[in-house]
């Protein structure tokens, strides 16, 4: 099916495999761009992810779905999609659990195998799989330390599945701005955090309103969705009551380990997670009113990667700084720069003081004032740090002695340019 549609859009389309899973399934990515396999800088990488939970086969078919109405109407000369499309870099993945989908659609419409297929073939649960790095911010918000970008534990790889792995690699490899996960079983738009930051009680978590510091922003992505989608918004679904048919994850219930909160905690990508049905596995004369009841809020939901602010980070000379730091006042999560220097920030309107910094670097502070529409261009422009004690002429090595040296001269050697390098032989546009 990826490949039918990339060869109905050759040229705005790629397919491309993060790995395999337990059994040996490629887990596939469709990529939609007006370069395919090129990062352009400025503009942002955004992400779907469905079918996580073997049995929840919605967000796999929409995903389908929404594969072909993209190339399509891009094909239609559909000027909202084209101008998506030539701005925006989307990456959608219909299925992470292909195995467990395997096993849920030999079963088939049956109540009674309610959670058949629901894990991978190990009998892991994938959203319960992700590095725990909740416990890391809790603690860091109390005590200080850092609020983005949280390292793993050098262990990592033997503490989660194959098909985890590969997703951990993939959003290390790309800088994503903006993801949904695609889930059944309720419908809601549900936003970070998902662990609940209450003490457990007789081995349960309670559940309690648990906010990022981007609270209010991810409520705003979370009714986009809820209010362009058929009838998420009504809050009655599924027997559940959900005002505005949005919720905090801890509040609904708490989870650990899950995706959603280990890419807004390890990457600079914000993600919610969207329950789509109340039947996890619909019959096949649904999936039509569900697509409508999707459709817009899909589209709505990858336009929201275009608001705030984005910029380049350069020194002196306008080399680009990767791995700048992006920090906003009175929001405690900061972001980085990519490998080209370039960053994105998703704020609400408003004014802003924002700092950029970097090893080697005096910080520049800008005031922004960021409007409802497309994204502010801010960039920065870094002066090489001299420390007062050493003579000026000795000044471009100073202090570099057990440093990372400055961005520029380091062309991140890191898995992400390797990855980005081999998929695409063409440079940036």
């Amino acid at each position: 099916m990826l490949y039918k549609v990339h060869n109905e859009c050759p040229y705005i389309t790629r397919v491309y495999s993060i790995g395999r899973s337990v059994k040996g399934r490629h887990l596939y990515v469709l990529e939609f761009s007006d370069y395919p396999g090129t990062h352009e800088p400025l503009e942002p990488e955004v992400k779907y992810v469905g079918n996580m939970h073997g049995n929840e086969v919605l967000g796999r078919e929409l995903l389908l779905q929404l594969s072909e109405f993209l190339c399509e109407e891009f094909r239609n000369g559909n000027q909202r999609i084209v101008r998506l499309v030539e701005g925006t870099r989307i990456h959608i993945m219909p299925s992470m659990n292909p195995d467990g989908y395997e096993v849920a659609a030999a079963q088939g419409q049956d109540t009674f195998g309610y959670l058949v297929g629901r894990n991978n073939a190990n009998g892991v649960d994938l959203n319960r799989n992700f590095p725990d790095l909740n416990t890391y911010i809790y603690y860091n918000e109390k005590n200080g330390g850092p609020n983005h970008h949280l390292p793993l534990p050098d262990n990592w790889k033997s503490q989660v599945e194959p098909e985890t792995q590969a997703v951990i690699q993939w959003i290390r490899s790309f800088n994503f701005v903006l993801s949904a996960n695609l889930h059944g079983g309720a419908v809601v738009a549900n936003y970070p955090y998902d662990k609940s930051f209450e003490h457990r009680v007789r081995g349960f978590r309670r559940t309690a309103n648990t906010p990022t510091p981007d609270d209010k922003l991810f409520q705003k992505l979370a009714k986009v969705y809820s209010y362009a989608h058929g009838w998420m918004h009504q809050g009655w679904n599924c027997g559940d009551y959900f005002p505005d048919g949005i919720t905090n994850g801890a509040s609904w219930y708490s989870l650990s380990k899950g995706m959603q909160d280990f890419n807004y905690l390890h990457t600079n990508c914000f993600e919610i997670t969207l329950e789509l049905s109340c039947d996890k596995f619909p019959r096949q004369e649904e999936l039509q009113r569900e697509w409508l009841g999707n459709r817009e809020a899909l589209i709505q939901f990858l336009e929201q990667v275009h608001q705030g602010i984005k910029g380049m980070v350069l020194d002196e000379n306008y080399n680009n700084v990767a791995n700048a730091v992006i920090s906003v006042s009175g929001i405690n999560h900061d972001v980085t720069s990519g490998d080209h220097g370039d960053y994105f920030r998703l704020l609400l309107p408003g004014t802003y003081t924002v700092t950029a910094t970097a090893p080697g670097f005096d910080p520049e502070t800008l005031i922004v004032t960021v409007g409802p529409g497309e994204p502010k261009l801010v960039n920065f422009q870094l002066k090489r740090s001299i420390l007062q004690a050493t003579p000026k002429r000795k000044a471009p090595n100073s202090g570099h002695r057990n440093k990372v040296l400055p961005k520029k001269v380091q062309p991140q050697a890191a898995g992400k340019k390797e990855l980005k390098m081999k998929q695409s032989q063409r440079g940036p546009a």
